[in-house]
C-alpha cells in the first residue's frame, strides 16, 4: 500500500486493545475516585504469551510521581534508556466526555489556548477513518531549543462498550523534513482512554494516559523527569480549562464523534489519504549539536 496508509495502519487495533485493557485494571484498583477510600496503584502488566516472557522481565514497576484527589502521576524507567514511561490516571466531572475528547483532537482550537504550540497542522488525512498524520511544533523549556513532531493520531468511539481511545505514535513523513530551526523528536507515544461516568454526553468521566518521548536533550533523566512531571498536570489543566470554555459556547469545537466515528478494528484503505498540503522542500540538514 503507499506510504501514508502504511503510517496510518501503523497505529493499529493491538494499541486501542492494549490502552482499553489497561484503562479496565486501572479502574478496578482505582475505585477511590468513586468511592473515596483506599489506595490507586498503578496496574502491573501481565506476563504475556510464550516468547514475550523476556520482554515483559524487564519492564520496571511503576512508581508514583504525584498523587492528587482526581489526579495521579506514575512513572518508570524505560529499559535501555535514560528515559522515562509516564502514566496518568484523572477523572473529571464539569465536562462531558465529548466535549474532552473533542478538544483535544481540534487542532486549530489547541493553537488558541495551548500558548506552548508554535505550529499544529495537518499533513495527511484519512479519509475513511479520520486518522490524521500531523506536524506539530512546540517550545521547550529555556535554554532548550523548540522541538518538532510528525506524528499519526488515530482515534476510536466503541459506543457500545462506552469508551474512546486516542492512540498516537511518531513517524517518518516525506513532506516534512527536519529543518535547522528544531530537533526532531523521533521516539513519542501516546494512548488516551476515556471512560465515561454515564454517557458520552454527560457530565464525568475517568481517563488514563500513558505517553513517552525521547526529547533529544543532553539533560540528566532526573531534569526531563521534572520537566515531564510539572508539565503535564499543567498541560491537562490548560485542556480541561479549554474545555470548559467550549462547554460554554465561548469556542465552537468540531464533533469528531459525529464526524468521523471509527469503529475498533477498522482499516484504512489504499489510496484513501488526502494530502492536506505540499511538501514544502527540503530545508537542510538538522541541527546536530542541541540541549
Amino acid at each position: 500500500p503507499p506510504l501514508s496508509v502504511s503510517l496510518f495502519r501503523g497505529c493499529s487495533l493491538f494499541h486501542f486493545l492494549r490502552s482499553i485493557g489497561e484503562m479496565s485494571r486501572m479502574e478496578e484498583m482505582c475505585g477511590v475516585f468513586q468511592s473515596g477510600g483506599g489506595e490507586c496503584r498503578a496496574p502491573q502488566m501481565k506476563v504475556p504469551a510464550e516468547g514475550k516472557a523476556d520482554a515483559a522481565s524487564k519492564e520496571q514497576p511503576w512508581e508514583m510521581v504525584m498523587d492528587k484527589k482526581h489526579f495521579k502521576l506514575w512513572r518508570r524507567p524505560i529499559p535501555g534508556t535514560q528515559l522515562y514511561q509516564y502514566r496518568v490516571f484523572g477523572t473529571y466531572t464539569d465536562v462531558t466526555p465529548r466535549q474532552f475528547f473533542n478538544v483535544q483532537l481540534d487542532t486549530e482550537y489547541r493553537k488558541k489556548w495551548d500558548a506552548l504550540v508554535i505550529k499544529l497542522e495537518v499533513i495527511e488525512r484519512d479519509v475513511v477513518s479520520g486518522s490524521e498524520v500531523l506536524h506539530w511544533v512546540t517550545h521547550f523549556p529555556y535554554p532548550m531549543y523548540s522541538r518538532d513532531y510528525v506524528y499519526v493520531r488515530r482515534y476510536s468511539v466503541d459506543h457500545e462498550n462506552n469508551l474512546m481511545v486516542l492512540v498516537s505514535r511518531a513517524v517518518e513523513h516525506p513532506g516534512v523534513p527536519e529543518s535547522p530551526e528544531f530537533v526532531r523528536v523521533r521516539s513519542y507515544e501516546s494512548q488516551m482512554v476515556i471512560r465515561p461516568h454515564k454517557s458520552f454526553d454527560e457530565n464525568g468521566f475517568d481517563y488514563l494516559l500513558t505517553y513517552s518521548d525521547n526529547p533529544q536533550t543532553v539533560f540528566p533523566r532526573y531534569c526531563v523527569s521534572w520537566m515531564v512531571s510539572s508539565g503535564m498536570p499543567d498541560f491537562l489543566e490548560k485542556l480541561h480549562t479549554a474545555t470548559l470554555k467550549a462547554k460554554n459556547m465561548e469556542i465552537k469545537v468540531k464533533d469528531y464523534i459525529s464526524a468521523k466515528p471509527l469503529e475498533a478494528g477498522s482499516e484504512a484503505k489504499a489510496g484513501a489519504v488526502t494530502p492536506e498540503r505540499k511538501s514544502e522542500g527540503s530545508r537542510g540538514p538538522a541541527r546536530i549539536e542541541y540541549a
